[in-house]
């Protein structure tokens, strides 16, 4: 069975700033299990300042994490195919917005370039979900996913059933277990809790 120890796997983060912290405290536990981690931001995720991060503060955080340069343009990605560089890609966290992109192969960020680059290798996938709208919009896309093969997801739930009732949250704590099941071709039961 693959561990992730030095296994080969690309950081993607899209644009649920409200959840980048969480998303960087698994990354830190994901560096502690010794896998080669090689960041990737979406266009929003590395140049957008907001409430939770200013782009500057979550570049450095994510750099120093994984002790490389964040790739974040659609060339600095699509060499992950044809030189077979990664052995997973997770995205986390992973918008409705690129969920609805991943679901009709739209091609047009660095987040979905990454993972068309290891989808043309039947390489996995892992989507961590954190969308407002994945009991609403965003529901046939995750359903569209969910029976893809090589893509992956991490157990979700929904966020705040009475303050959201549409919205979605991957649970970060199940993400390494994801993460090892996904590099062994086997996928998580999915819940809501």
């Amino acid at each position: 069975m693959k561990t992730l120890k030095g296994a080969r796997i690309g950081c993607a983060m899209t644009g649920s700033f409200c959840t980048f912290a969480e998303a960087f405290a698994t990354w830190r536990k994901l560096a502690e299990t010794g896998a080669d981690m090689y960041p990737i931001f979406s266009e929003n995720a590395y140049t957008l300042d907001t409430r939770f991060y200013t782009a500057n503060a979550a570049r450095e955080e994510m750099e120093e994490i994984c002790g490389k340069k964040i790739w974040h343009t659609i060339p600095q990605v699509e060499p992950i195919g044809p030189k077979g560089m990664l052995d997973l890609l997770i995205v986390a966290p992973c918008t409705g917005n690129t969920i609805g992109k991943l679901a009709n192969a739209i091609t047009d960020t660095s987040v979905t370039m990454a993972a068309k680059a290891q989808l043309r290798n039947s390489r996995p996938v892992l989507l961590a979900v954190a969308t407002n709208d994945g009991l609403a919009q965003s529901a046939k896309n995750i359903g569209v996913l969910m029976a893809s093969r090589h893509i992956f997801f991490v157990p979700f739930r929904q966020d705040d059933p009475v303050g959201k009732p549409n919205s979605l949250i991957s649970c970060f704590d199940l993400l390494l277990e994801s993460a090892e099941k996904a590099l062994n071709g086997i996928k998580m039961e999915r819940m809501f809790a």
